[in-house]
């Protein structure tokens, strides 16, 4: 079948490379991709949110199925444009409804779904513009640390930390008042803060049946000993080490079926995956967020340790036969370590030639912000290439990666050497 993946990160080169070894994908255009799509697949210049632009592709390339990488147009409802569209609506678009996508287009709406359906989640408030001294007030009766988030989406950059009350009104005021991070932070959302180490629970469903992957924590900030600014994410490791049987169970029976069930009480469409952020508090797992992608960098470690065939799976959630379906899973532990762009998250420069790229061994390499020039290839974003290992357990996986970006080079790189510091 012919599919059109969206998206151009190292998310989507990894789903790329675990699509094109199906026999049931006989064709892979990707939209608008980067270098290492374009070295395994067809680029397409065509931005994921310009709806009218890939409803013209698809029709001219006869697509047989849409998979959608990032959050942007699943939000902005491309699911529900193919399926009201007479000549789309037989193609069917791996991500959930619009509607379904409020979990992680709106903090206040994700918040209220968990309430909602019982599911463990640190109490909050949410404050606009308006109700900005109100929130002054909220912040007065938590302790330190103080939870900020912004409602909407901001690239992975909205979500505040801080240690001290008086900076945390000011951000607030910055948030709501000056609109530090746009429309997205017209309405604030504040957390109590919990104390506990995270990872990641992502789920593929039909909406009805659901197969839970891998799990994976990724690592955030850009400094060593997760210090400084939050990023999109500078590393992941699978499976989480401290992930037991007793936490997983925790985790399906008090968060991923009252999730499936809450979205089908509510009549909401999903068909694709659910990426729940969680926190191991003394044992306890708790949601802190919902995404309705799978995460970047986690999807460079859950993907690769996926046996099964990834497009028979998606055929089946198309399908909603999720439940005949066997997932089958590598043992081994696999990592991924971020090489970025010198200054990200903060202002960095482009174009910057990248060698060493053929020289990788007993590795894989997943690009992200890259692009073909002059033969060669050059950075083109923040977060430049993913380097992911296998490993008996994740220090040897991690030590792999390390090893293999020796041989790695562009201007101004720039890694984080501490990963698994917390294991």
């Amino acid at each position: 079948m012919t599919i059109l993946l969206l998206g151009s990160g190292g998310r989507e080169h990894a789903l790329a490379w675990k699509m094109l070894q199906s026999p049931l994908c006989t064709k892979l255009f990707v939209a608008p991709g980067n270098a290492g799509t374009a070295s395994i697949a067809t680029n397409v210049n065509i931005q994921p949110t310009d709806f009218a632009a890939l409803k013209k592709f698809s029709l001219e390339e006869n697509v047989e199925m849409v998979v959608v990488g990032p959050e942007d147009p699943l939000v902005l409802g491309i699911y529900d444009f193919f399926k009201n569209d007479e000549l789309l609506k037989n193609i069917p678009v791996i991500g959930p409804s619009r509607k379904g996508a409020q979990l992680e287009g709106s903090k206040e709406f994700a918040k209220e779904f968990l309430v909602k359906n019982n599911i463990p989640t640190a109490g909050y408030a949410s404050f606009t513009k308006k109700t900005v001294q109100d929130g002054f007030l909220f912040l007065e009766t938590l302790n330190p640390p103080y939870v900020l988030k912004a409602d909407g989406l901001a690239a992975g950059k909205g979500v505040l930390i801080l240690h001290d009350l008086e900076e945390a009104k000011a951000e607030l005021r910055l948030m709501l008042v000056d609109e530090k991070f746009g429309s997205a932070s017209s309405k604030v959302v504040i957390e109590e803060f919990l104390d506990g180490i995270e990872l990641s629970c992502f789920v593929l469903t039909d909406g009805k049946n659901y197969k839970i992957l891998p799990t994976a924590k990724d690592y955030k900030r850009i400094g060593e000993g997760d210090t400084g600014l939050n990023t999109g994410g500078m590393a992941a490791v699978s499976p989480v080490p401290f992930a037991d049987e007793i936490l997983l169970e925790k985790i399906e029976s008090r968060i991923v079926k009252p999730t499936i069930l809450g979205l089908q009480k509510d009549n909401i469409e999903y068909k694709g995956f659910v990426f729940i952020g969680l926190i191991n508090v003394a044992g306890e797992p708790i949601v802190i967020e919902y995404n309705v992608r799978m995460g970047d960098p986690e999807t460079e470690v859950v993907i690769p340790r996926l046996k099964s065939d990834l497009v028979e799976l998606f055929v089946a959630v198309g399908q909603g036969k999720l439940n005949e379906i066997e997932l089958e899973i590598d043992e081994r532990s696999a990592t991924t370590i971020m090489l970025v762009s010198g200054g990200y998250p903060e202002d960095y420069e482009k174009g910057k030639i990248i060698s060493g790229i053929e020289n990788i061994e007993d590795a894989l390499v997943f690009h992200a912000g890259t692009k073909t020039e002059n033969g060669g290839i050059v950075t083109n974003g923040g977060r430049v290439l993913a380097i992911t290992s296998f490993g008996n357990d994740y220090a040897e996986a991690i030590k792999k990666s390390y090893q293999n970006i020796e041989k790695l080079h562009f201007d101004k790189m720039y890694f984080r050497k501490d990963i698994g510091f917390d294991l």
